[in-house]
């Protein structure tokens, strides 16, 4: 569902507490073809609905018109919704345990480990916890992007093409790299994407390839380069009301861990599909997908070592961690052991990944005592 709503009318549907019938409002500030919003919100709304035999109803709320990007944090702590997505990034002064290790990013390619990592580690690793709990959110499930690549409305194949060209970027490692390849970074919402294209006051973005489809980047992006340039996962997918969440009963609680379950799967292989399918697309229309030229791969491979051994600075330095070597290693950790537990299943099967997330996540939580504590 995606309409005005006002604050006074949003207001008459809050629900504080749990009810015969809970009704709530949720909100992705994607558009509903991206599988954040639309496996990940109304598709999951339908199953949380499923699940609970129409206990739940969670009211869904798409784009930018209940609330903008930056603000879904806000969002959720002042109860103007009781679940929201949050991309971290865009407050980090506000979550940075969040923010020091998306500083990772680059390091890692494969968002099925990542989703699922990223959900274990942000579930049980202590320091992380105590940030979403002193942020009044309860965390409940992670998303997790593809590698991005280079979008742009003019070929960028090498570091003499990268030169002047405005990008842009999402996070302070990519940014820091557009800067050293000569580029400019602009740091605006991801829903800004397509205006600063077809405007001319980006020359590229940096996004995921099934947003040339997704976003109709097809339309103002006409050279598409498969250099990535890291993965995206700071910050809840679903961030509850922590009011809201303790009025719920330990059943609902764990309907909506079961829903988050398969709606990571859900999402990751719908977004592994969607790559395909845009870059097939934008061929179709006449656009160009490039390799990137060998200073380029170079320039890009070098920086990606220096970010990852220096991630742990940057936790202590940049983000305030207290022990931040132990925060990195804690996280590196988890993602390998997901990908040793990953390995040799079929990523594209949705009841293998729910199955899978179910014993090695959800049900090691308690829902009596999960973000009630």
């Amino acid at each position: 569902m995606n309409r005005i709503l006002t604050f006074a009318a949003v207001a008459g549907l809050m629900a504080g507490t749990a009810t015969a019938q809970t009704s709530f409002i949720a909100n992705s500030f994607y558009d509903g073809a991206v599988p954040m919003s639309g496996e990940g919100y109304i598709q999951w709304a339908d199953l949380v609905k499923d699940l609970s035999d129409g206990d739940l109803v969670p009211e869904v709320f798409t784009g930018t018109v209940l609330l903008a990007p930056r603000a879904a944090l806000q969002g959720i702590q002042d109860n103007v919704v009781q679940v929201a997505h949050h991309a971290a990034i865009y407050t980090p002064s506000d979550l940075p345990v969040s923010n020091a290790v998306q500083e990772l990013g680059f390091a890692y390619s494969d968002p099925v480990t990542a989703i699922f990592a990223v959900t274990d580690f942000s579930m049980n690793n202590e320091v992380q916890l105590q940030e979403w709990k002193d942020k009044d959110v309860v965390y409940l499930g992670a998303y997790a992007t593809p590698a991005y690549v280079l979008m742009c409305s003019s070929p960028v194949r090498n570091l003499e093409e990268m030169k002047g060209k405005r990008i842009r970027t999402a996070g302070s490692a990519v940014s820091i790299w557009v800067e050293e390849a000569g580029g400019i970074p602009v740091n605006v919402p991801s829903s800004e994407m397509y205006t600063g294209l077809e405007r001319g006051s980006l020359d590229c973005a940096t996004n995921a390839a099934s947003d040339l489809v997704d976003r109709s980047l097809l339309e103002v992006a006409e050279h598409t380069t498969l250099l990535s340039t890291g993965m995206y996962w700071s910050g809840p997918q679903w961030g509850y009301n922590p009011d809201f969440w303790a009025g719920l009963t330990p059943d609902q609680r764990a309907v909506l861990m079961e829903a988050s379950a398969r709606s990571m799967a859900r999402m990751v292989i719908a977004y592994n599909s969607k790559v395909d399918a845009g870059l097939e697309a934008s061929k179709a229309a006449g656009g160009n997908i490039y390799e990137p030229e060998a200073d380029l791969v170079a320039h890009v491979s070098e920086f990606r070592d220096r970010a990852t051994a220096s991630a742990v600075d940057k936790a202590g330095t940049d983000f305030g961690v207290a022990e931040p070597q132990a925060l990195i290693d804690d996280f590196v950790g988890t993602m390998q052991k997901w990908s040793d537990l990953l390995d040799g299943v079929d990523t594209s099967d949705e009841d293998a990944l729910t199955a899978l997330a179910m014993q090695e996540i959800f049900s090691k939580i308690d829902p009596a005592t999960y973000g009630v504590e």
